[in-house]
């Protein structure tokens, strides 16, 4: 059996709410809007003009104090796991996230608004495929300062575990799961956020929850407390009256479920992974989490991806397979000859690709005055055999290239990460960071021996006819 290959989503009609901020009492409006494919999960401040854009990254993280606040180029938008929750949830790969202030709405202190009105605008499929990261091998993070314990395992489905310990008597214990994200709408997107009233007082002393009241927080209640502290609550909170109930949930709140701060706690991991860029294939088994982990962990789990997709990239060289162009093809190309013919064979090409091959000898002439005793290929002969490799796949979109030449504009973001040197198989691999125009084109470039990048760059280039 073969598995249906996903294809990317995005909103298919705009939506927008509004709300109170929780920390500046300020009303917001929100709008989530359509976003082309391959373009991720992107904040814009619309209140800052129309080039405030904040991706939803990871790295991007500035605080984690009470909630998860994103920063970049003095764009600031706080509390946004809550709607990256609900988008994620919602399976939404590409989207537009509208806000006119520094924070988003905090509604009833969960993603239900959120939620409810995606699955009211729809989602519209994309063409380009959903490109998970699957989890292959336990990856696991510690973060000793909040003993709080976060491991991926391989799953065929996005799964989460979450367990929480406040050793409370009012709440300690208690534990939420999510088999498939299919289930986050109905059974977590509508669990809200929770606070212990000693942590209430402090944040309304330090001015930091403006827009907070009973209607966006369970307040849980872990000491006594006299008829006069309640009093004072109510004043504060703009209430005629707030009650304790027996339980220790401040005003007789009804909870969701019997473990609704364990599924909220789900909610929030469920936002702060989608920071990592990419949808998850694992199991998350999360012991006592929080935004600081979550984020930690989303960091970690970017430095996986990253370094999955730089191991996918490494070009596949079978010597025994017949070149795209062979030596002779490339010189009936190229002016170059020997001793500044740097490029052996072409083994792969396409519209935006070239992949290119080069044998380092210990016959090459300039290993006789350079480092002679130890013998290594010059970066800037590195460079120009990527430039020439480069420039085949230029001249491939010509009829007659003999006519042509290649000439370099620019060369940007240079770097070499090993030596090379005699006996080593340089495998070029070059692609069009934007379609040719005008005989111009744009190209990054990694270089590999076996599967270590020693050197890459970006290159610009023209072709111009002799």
């Amino acid at each position: 059996m073969t598995n249906m290959i996903e294809k990317q989503k995005t909103i298919k009609n705009p939506v927008s709410i509004s709300g109170v901020g929780l920390h500046t009492g300020k009303q917001v409006n929100l709008s989530i809007k359509p976003a082309p494919a391959e373009s991720g999960i992107r904040f814009l401040r619309t209140d800052m003009g129309k080039e405030a854009w904040l991706e939803a990254d990871a790295n991007f993280v500035v605080d984690t104090s009470r909630g998860t606040t994103l920063e970049k180029n003095g764009v600031r938008v706080a509390t946004v796991e809550h709607v990256l929750a609900a988008v994620t949830g919602m399976g939404i790969d590409n989207a537009v996230i509208e806000v006119d202030c520094a924070e988003t709405p905090i509604l009833d202190g969960s993603s239900r608004f959120y939620t409810e009105a995606i699955h009211e605008a729809g989602t519209q499929e994309q063409e380009a495929i959903k490109d998970y990261f699957e989890v292959r091998s336990p990856i696991r993070l510690y973060h000793e300062e909040k003993d709080c314990e976060i491991i991926a395992v391989p799953s065929d489905q996005y799964r989460i575990s979450c367990l929480i310990d406040y050793k409370s008597k009012v709440l300690g214990h208690q534990h939420a799961s999510m088999n498939h994200i299919s289930e986050f709408k109905d059974e977590i997107s509508n669990c809200r956020t929770f606070v212990f009233l000693h942590e209430l007082e402090f944040l309304l002393a330090q001015n930091l929850i403006k827009g907070g009241d009973l209607s966006n927080a369970i307040v849980f209640v872990d000491r006594p407390v006299t008829q006069r502290e309640l009093d004072r609550l109510a004043e504060v909170l703009n209430k005629s009256s707030v009650e304790v109930r027996q339980e220790g949930i401040l005003n007789n709140l009804e909870l969701g479920f019997p473990n609704e701060p364990a599924r909220h706690k789900l909610l929030d991991i469920v936002g702060d992974l989608s920071l990592a860029g990419k949808p998850i294939k694992g199991h998350i088994i999360a012991s006592k989490p929080g935004h600081a982990s979550n984020v930690l962990f989303a960091k970690l789990l970017k430095k996986h991806i990253k370094a999955r997709t730089e191991e996918e990239q490494i070009p596949v060289y079978d010597p025994n397979t017949p070149p795209v162009y062979d030596i002779n093809d490339i010189k009936r190309m190229l002016p170059h000859r020997p001793p500044f013919l740097l490029v052996d064979k072409i083994i792969d090409i396409t519209d935006s690709s070239v992949t290119a091959i080069k044998n380092v000898s210990m016959n090459e002439p300039f290993f006789v005055g350079h480092f002679p005793k130890e013998p290594v290929m010059p970066g800037v002969l590195q460079i120009e055999a990527m430039a020439q490799a480069g420039g085949i796949l230029v001249l491939s979109t010509v009829e007659d290239p003999e006519n042509y030449n290649t000439y370099f504009l620019k060369i940007d973001n240079v770097r070499f990460k090993q030596k090379v040197v005699p006996g080593d198989t340089m495998v070029f691999k070059m692609n069009l960071m934007a379609p040719v125009r005008r005989g111009i084109c744009h190209m990054r470039g990694v270089a590999h021996v076996g599967r270590k990048v020693v050197m890459e760059a970006e290159m610009m280039a023209q072709i111009a006819k002799k």
